[in-house]
């Protein structure tokens, strides 16, 4: 498999291979596939079993008429057949839909499902692409995803809710409200395709609002669902006008005979696939943790069955992949030909946890490993990444700002103050060997208040003769490493108050070293007096001798307070801002995008699912 892994992937434009193909390089066994998003829970071992019984039947005989296996589901989902039309998979009503129902435009946030975007292209439809950003997690904003509608004329828009490949999701209140602002357009389409693995809220599905509206289409899979993805089937729910348009072009025998038979055997398995359901979501909170401890690696929070995972800097997802299915016989989706991606994300179906563990022991030894070279050589190092495949970078001057290093853009930054340049917390190293240590454009005493500052609180007899100014304390910006590269910061000269207190006397040059010391314990003397802090008093300082009694007798010094300190930064890189530098794992809600606590879980359901209540119901 390894000498054909690149030509497998050269062949196919818009997915990866398909599993046979792959079957068929590796002596008919195939990888573990964290590549197609299937239901890896349903249908049961019982139910295959069935199916297996039933092959020559099933593969001989033409099968029932569309209508009667979708009046059969319809009966399952208590919706209206009128409001309903089944197609050979989603792909196929996408491509009606295109064809009879968008005339002009189509607008769709990138990245999403590639046929949203090929599709209306492939019949010469203009499509207006709203770019989801990476330094906002891929997150859908409804308010200027509809200004950018209104803004380019759009007629036609499309939502993927969760969206694919990030899993990003819309509540039912923000798409319903999305409908309502667009009433004005000629079709607004819901692509609910990976809905029933959400469970951000118990009822997120907007089907009962497109059965009464004039201009909603909500698409919905089967395949995905009941993780049947070679049966080809899947339906669309709009009013009866909507409907019966797109039914009326379908073909009668659209549907075959392994569509048929799961239909009719879904109503003795309700429970079972509920469960299934249930079951997905745990792993994927489980799956999102693993893959949040490897370094580098970003996880973005989810509703589908899929993670959408940014690569350390510096790794190629085409690399990656090719190294995980020839080294490791494991298939993942590298999302470099998706519009709006790059080839430094990928997908990953949400899988059992054995399997997991297999994914993550693979990609640290291809990542991190040394046994061909690591796909990611030296973690933290600030190299660059650019891989030539994204197409985001045309539609966006940049999306990658946040995953930048601090230093790389440090060094990136045109001149500014130095205070600005570190807005985030302190560096997780300090250079000079004190955890935490702020760096700042002064020494610390020209911070301090006056009443705080060293010269005022060390005893005037140890007090040193003034240094030459080449000798004074450098700032601590300046024993930072690389800041001397940095834009204003090698041209900074000290501050007069940064200066010690000896220097700034007007005759201090031509003072002796004695009468200096002295006016400046009486200086010293008169400070303490204002703070009410006993200090040693030395008027004059006539002699060394004298210097030498006074330094017997002086009780020591308290050391001044250290300045520029901060606390250290707590442990694990998470604490850096830098994204996907993170060693804790996920909490549910981070995974599953909600800030809010959980919900408490609704009653178990008995039996198959009503339509309105099907989705959610466990989990």
């Amino acid at each position: 498999m390894a000498d054909n892994v690149a030509s497998l992937f050269r062949g196919t434009a818009a997915h990866s291979p398909s599993m046979a193909a792959l079957a068929r390089e590796s002596d008919g066994v195939g990888p573990i596939d964290f590549c197609i998003p299937c239901n890896p829970y349903f249908p049961t071992p019982g139910m295959f079993d069935e199916l297996a019984g039933r092959l020559r039947e099933i593969i001989t005989y033409y099968p029932s008429s569309a209508d009667t296996i979708t009046a059969e589901l319809c009966a399952l989902l208590q919706l209206p057949p009128s409001c309903v039309a089944m197609g050979n998979g989603s792909t196929e009503l996408i491509t009606w839909i295109d064809h009879l129902l968008v005339r002009e435009s189509l607008a769709i946030p990138v990245p999403t499902f590639g046929r949203w975007t090929d599709q209306p292209m492939e019949t010469g439809k203009r499509v207006d692409m709203f770019p989801l950003m990476e330094s906002n997690g891929f997150a859908l904003d409804p308010a200027q995803y509809i200004e950018f509608i209104r803004a380019r004329g759009t007629r036609v828009a499309v939502i993927c809710n969760p969206n694919n490949p990030d899993g990003g999701f819309l509540s039912r209140r923000a798409v319903v409200n999305f409908m309502d602002q667009l009433q004005d357009l000629d079709l607004i389409v819901i692509d609910e395709s990976f809905l029933e693995f959400a469970d951000a809220e118990n009822d997120p599905s907007v089907v009962e609002e497109a059965v009464l509206r004039p201009n909603v289409i909500v698409l919905r899979s089967l395949g995905k669902n009941f993780g049947l993805h070679g049966i080809r089937f899947g339906y669309l729910v709009a009013n009866p006008a909507l409907a019966g348009k797109i039914r009326s072009m379908l073909p009668k025998w659209n549907l075959n005979s392994f569509a048929e038979t799961v239909v009719f055997m879904l109503k003795e398995h309700g429970a079972e696939y509920m469960e299934s359901l249930h079951l997905v979501r745990r792993d994927r909170l489980d799956m999102a943790r693993q893959l949040s401890a490897l370094p580098g690696l970003t996880v973005y929070p989810s509703q589908g069955n899929f993670l959408f995972v940014r690569l350390p800097v510096g790794a190629e997802g085409t690399v990656v992949r090719d190294r995980l299915l020839s080294e490791h016989r494991i298939l993942v989706r590298e999302c470099g030909n998706k519009i709006g991606s790059s080839s430094r994300f990928l997908r990953l179906v949400v899988r059992p946890e054995t399997d997991v563990r297999r994914l993550v022991s693979g990609m640290e030894q291809v990542l991190y490993g040394s046994r061909r070279g690591a796909a990611v050589p030296e973690l933290s190092t600030g190299t660059s990444y650019s891989s030539g495949t994204a197409a985001v970078d045309r539609l966006i001057s940049e999306t990658n700002g946040v995953g930048m290093p601090l230093a790389a853009q440090a060094a990136a930054m045109p001149s500014l103050p130095p205070a600005q340049t570190w807005p985030g917390p302190a560096p997780a190293q300090a250079p000079t060997g004190m955890p935490g240590l702020v760096p700042a454009p002064a020494p610390a005493a020209a911070m301090m208040p006056p009443q705080q500052q060293p010269a005022a609180r060390m005893p005037a007899a140890r007090m040193p003769a003034p240094a030459p100014p080449q000798q004074q304390p450098m700032p601590a910006v300046a024993q930072m490493p690389n800041v001397a590269q940095m834009p204003g910061v090698a041209q900074m000269q000290p501050a007069p108050q940064m200066q010690p207190a000896a220097q700034m006397m007007p005759q201090a040059p031509q003072m002796s070293a004695v009468a200096q010391m002295a006016q400046m314990a009486q200086a010293a003397q008169a400070q303490a007096q204002r703070q009410q802090a006993p200090i040693p008093g030395v008027a004059q300082v006539p002699s060394p001798a004298a210097q030498a009694q006074a330094r017997s007798m002086q009780p020591p010094p308290q050391a001044p307070a250290m300045p520029a300190m901060a606390p250290a930064p707590a442990a694990g890189l998470g604490q850096t801002g830098m994204p996907g530098l993170r060693n804790r794992g996920l909490t549910a809600a981070q995974v599953r995008g909600r800030t809010e606590p959980e919900p408490a879980p609704a009653p178990q359901p008995t039996g198959w699912p009503a339509a309105g209540a099907m989705y959610n119901q466990v989990g």
